[in-house]
């Protein structure tokens, strides 16, 4: 059995996050219409040095953007908003913890489009208790 199992491609997270974003509560989901989510092996050494991380495996997302609240009207064409999902270091957690990787994978990405809103960890506590397995 174990000789077949194979960790998730990035193209396969990919779509693990967009299937986490479909069972996110409708209002929480409409807010985030044009938000790009993509997955990537690792950040890179720009992100890492920007976060301060030690290492590569200490950033599971990341989001990059202008937030609703820091909006503003007179923002001149900015670019989309992104939100990152690290495959390696969410991979590397899973294998640390007793947890299936599609609820790691929900819990990063609404802990990044929480950033997106500028929520707090329990306004983004509140809304993952609204989803169900």
């Amino acid at each position: 059995m174990w000789t077949s199992a194979k960790p998730p491609s990035l193209a396969e997270m990919e779509a693990m996050a967009h299937q986490m974003l479909g069972r996110l509560p409708q209002g929480f989901r409409a807010l985030c219409e044009g938000v790009i989510i993509r997955v990537d092996d690792f950040p890179t050494d720009e992100v890492l040095e920007e976060m301060q991380a030690e290492t590569e495996f200490d950033l599971l997302g990341l989001f990059q953007g202008i937030g609703l609240p820091q909006r503003s009207s007179q923002d001149i064409a900015p670019l989309p908003n992104m939100i990152w999902l690290y495959r390696r270091p969410i991979l590397d957690y899973w294998a640390e913890h007793d947890e299936p990787l599609g609820r790691i994978v929900r819990h990063v990405l609404i802990h990044e489009i929480g950033h997106h809103f500028g929520l707090s960890d329990d306004d983004m506590e509140a809304i993952e208790a609204q989803v169900t397995d």
